[in-house]
């Protein structure tokens, strides 16, 4: 390795840094005006249930459409869903109207697993909530905030690039279900000039308001390809001579030492499990980003950020 070894180099970095010893705040006290304090009666505790429902209230979706044919529709227009809500009948007392719709549902169900839209069972407080009481027929959908690319789209435009003599560079997540971490990705990925994003549709943060907020809009300029395969994604872009290059604590090269001016596919994975394995033993190269400190770790976005701008580096160097 080139690089100093007296210093032990600590390899993970996926892991929260929360991990690291608590510090110890210093005791909160009232705000005071002279002498007098400016509220001293005590604050009654919010239930966690009341406080989680008015966050979900304040917090509902703008893009949701509700009801069994609207959503059946917009299945069939080909609209991009992110999710679909159905009511959890499992135990509960249903009315005859109730009871009605629930054939419809199924039905509805089954279209939406053939297109491989994520599903979720919640209970029926929660779809009137996510409604805000309109008639939904115990089914909800929340549309795409953007529009996605299509893999074979996205493939075509690549290997343009690749043929006029351009190193693209792609970044692809596995299991990155945080959304605040997610949106951190999209936004340095934009700013190293990544051609594109990759996610699989299942085990993955939702593309909508809070994660394009957190990626400072990087979300409505960036590409980005939605797949029902990951490990499909990524054999077809191999296909086309990039590379793919795992960040991964697992692996004793440095991201510093692997040759990150080809056409390259990043790949970066959960915070609590890495890369999945089949992933993993796909990738050409992995490699991990030394640690001095006493912190264990980097999170996924601040890695990713690392290891993205580490390519530009060595791009800007080799131009």
């Amino acid at each position: 390795m080139g690089y100093n070894n007296d210093k032990p180099l600590k390899s993970g970095f996926f892991r929260r840094a929360s991990d690291a010893e608590s510090r110890e705040l210093p005791e909160h006290r009232p705000q005071q005006h002279g002498d007098k304090r400016l509220d001293s009666r005590p604050q009654r505790p919010r239930p966690e249930k009341e406080r989680k429902k008015r966050n979900e209230e304040r917090n509902a979706p703008e893009n949701v459409i509700f009801g069994i044919h609207p959503v059946r529709e917009a299945i069939e227009a080909g609209t991009e869903i992110e999710k679909i809500y159905f009511r959890k009948t499992a135990g509960e007392q249903l009315t005859a109207g109730e009871r009605a719709h629930v054939g419809a549902a199924n039905a509805l169900r089954a279209q939406a697993e053939e297109a491989d839209i994520r599903i979720q069972e919640v209970p029926v407080e929660r779809l009137d909530r996510l409604t805000r009481n309109g008639n939904h027929q115990g089914v909800a959908a929340v549309v795409a905030a953007i529009a996605y690319k299509e893999i074979n789209e996205l493939a075509e435009e690549l290997e343009a690039l690749i043929a006029s003599g351009e190193t693209p560079i792609v970044v692809a997540m596995d299991s990155v279900t945080d959304i605040r971490n997610f949106g951190a990705i999209a936004r340095s990925a934009e700013c190293a000039g990544a051609t594109a994003l990759i996610m699989p549709s299942k085990n993955s943060a939702p593309v909508n308001a809070e994660a394009i907020k957190s990626s400072a809009g990087a979300l409505t300029l960036i590409p980005v390809s939605r797949v029902g395969s990951l490990k499909g994604a990524l054999t077809l872009l191999k296909g086309l001579g990039m590379q793919c290059v795992a960040a991964t604590e697992k692996s004793n090269t440095l991201i510093y030492e692997a040759d990150l001016t080809r056409p390259t596919v990043v790949v970066m994975g959960a915070e609590d499990r890495g890369i999945s394995r089949d992933i993993l033993n796909l990738c050409d190269v992995q490699a991990g980003i030394p640690l001095a400190g006493r912190i264990e770790s980097l999170n996924v976005s601040a890695a990713a950020a690392v290891i993205l701008f580490e390519a530009q580096r060595q791009r800007f160097e080799r131009s």
